[in-house]
């Protein structure tokens, strides 16, 4: 069996046609980009309004990693 079709701690992920982390993966996102991703994916399982909060908490993150962080390959880096 793959670990991408096996699930600890829940059940949030299973009706989903592809995981999360194995998008993330495949689409090369960073640690960031991949906690959005997941945290919106799962809110309406898992925890509500608590996760859209974590996924907006990393996005501000990101946003303020981008823009101070010139070194870092963006091509939005204007606001």
């Amino acid at each position: 069996m793959s670990a991408f079709a096996d699930q600890e701690g829940g059940d949030h992920y299973k009706s989903l046609p592809i995981q999360p982390m194995e998008y993330g993966m495949a689409n090369g996102l960073d640690p960031l980009q991949f906690s959005i991703l997941k945290y919106v994916t799962r809110f309406r399982k898992k925890n509500g309004l608590g996760d859209l909060l974590k996924a907006k908490h990393c996005l501000e993150m990101l946003i303020e990693w981008e823009l101070k962080c010139p070194s870092t390959p963006s091509k939005t880096k204007s606001v």
